[in-house]
């Protein structure tokens, strides 16, 4: 059986291919600020002049380490800024509700670890390393808690401090090493991705390599529930991304078996997980599903299936396809508008991000955005950028590379250079 390591989905740079070193970003900041130098080309503007709250939507291109800065009232971007990283799949569950002031914390997953990122101006207040290079995060619904997933090699589940006010921010204040269990391929069950319960008691988890969903309380950090999941298509069932419906009865998960499957999950018991449908390309599901998000009355899935290049929606009721929404290119990753009534769809094989309107179901307009869009995110205020960084995201949007960009693990389509 062939390992996972040696699959080019979950390993795109097995071949060893590395992003080239570049320009230095600091050192060109530096020298900027020195000549007072500042460059408008390749900017559509100045994102935020105050920091009242204002809703955004934040695409990270992972072809040039920027951020597309998007208006939901107009559907367009306000500005693009180069960041010096990027990510694939920032925290979006309950972001776009807490992040309502510029001290707040923008999650993201950026190199082999987590970063947290002050919501008003995008700079680094928290870097923690797992160990890996494969990371997903998720506030809790009180902002209190980041609870991380850290893929191989270190088989981990972390809680961290999210609440900028305490003493203990961004501090690790819970571990559960799960080495132990095993997994088919790996030294442990590969958990892969994190979504929590609207109530705040209980994490789930989908365990790549341990065919498991894992249930975690996250006052306790104990695991409570683990469920074996069957596979319907080949050997194994593989589960590998999750969402928890706003009213906390349902569960999607999505399956790397196959061509992919979708499985619905009844939440009646938050601790007890359990599968009431599975969905294969058969019924009429996209192919290659990796993650997904729920409609605001919890009755619809949105399950991104890039290897049909679609959005396919669910109908969570009945446990059925209901339609597939064309995307003309292959997006991974989703996110709402605070107001949860647009599902923004970054397209990454087209640099754009697609519009879904929730309320008539149709793709709306389409927006340009930077190189390579893969992860967003949303929040209830703008970020605002020193005009110093104009230059440098015109070098950037010019395909200068930077030696300092951090990279960031992508399923299927990964930013040059990262590795787990």
């Amino acid at each position: 059986m062939t390992t996972p390591r040696r699959d080019p989905v979950l390993y795109p740079n097995a071949d060893g291919s590395r992003r080239r070193g570049g320009v230095s970003r600091r050192r060109l900041l530096a020298g900027s600020v020195a000549a007072g130098v500042t460059a408008t080309a390749g900017c559509s503007g100045r994102a935020g002049d105050d920091e009242r709250a204002q809703p955004t939507v934040l695409v990270f291109n992972t072809g040039d380490s920027t951020v597309s800065v998007i208006d939901p009232a107009t559907d367009r971007v306000v500005t693009t800024q180069h960041l010096g990283l990027t990510s694939s799949f920032p925290s979006n569950q309950y972001t776009p509700t807490l992040t309502d002031s510029a001290d707040d914390t923008l999650w993201l997953n950026v190199g082999r670890g987590v970063r947290g990122l002050r919501a008003g101006s995008l700079d680094e207040r928290v870097a923690f390393e797992t160990g890996s290079g494969a990371n997903w995060q998720e506030q809790t619904p009180d902002g209190r808690h980041l609870v991380v997933s850290a893929r191989e090699p270190t088989h981990k589940q972390f809680r961290l401090d999210a609440d900028p006010a305490s003493d203990s921010f961004g501090e690790v204040t819970g571990e559960l090493d799960r080495r132990g269990e095993g997994g088919v391929g790996a030294d442990g069950p590969g958990p892969c991705d994190v979504t929590v319960h609207p109530d705040g008691t209980y994490a789930y988890v989908p365990d790549l390599f341990g065919d498991t969903l894992t249930v975690v309380d996250v006052d306790s950090f104990e695991i409570v529930t683990q469920v074996a999941v069957e596979p319907v298509v080949g050997e194994r069932a593989r589960p590998w991304m999750a969402t928890v419906a706003p009213d906390g009865e349902t569960l999607l998960v999505e399956h790397n078996e196959g061509r992919g499957t979708e499985s619905v999950w009844d939440l009646s018991d938050p601790a007890a997980p359990a599968q009431r449908a599975r969905l294969t390309v058969d019924d009429g599901l996209g192919e290659r599903p990796l993650t997904s998000e729920i409609g605001p009355e919890s009755e619809t899935g949105y399950v991104f299936t890039p290897g049909t290049d679609d959005v396919t929606v669910v109908d969570l009721v009945a446990g059925t396809v209901r339609e597939r929404l064309d995307l003309g290119g292959s997006a991974f990753v989703g996110t709402w508008d605070p107001a949860h009534e647009k599902l923004y769809v970054p397209v990454q094989t087209n640099d754009e991000v697609a519009v879904v309107d929730h309320a008539s179901g149709e793709v709306t307009t389409t927006i340009p955005v930077g190189a390579r869009p893969y992860g967003a995110t949303a929040a209830n205020v703008r970020p605002r950028f020193e005009t110093t960084n104009d230059l440098v995201t015109a070098l950037a949007t010019m395909g200068v590379s930077f030696d300092e960009a951090e990279t960031t693990y992508c399923i299927g389509n990964c930013a040059c250079g990262h590795e787990l």
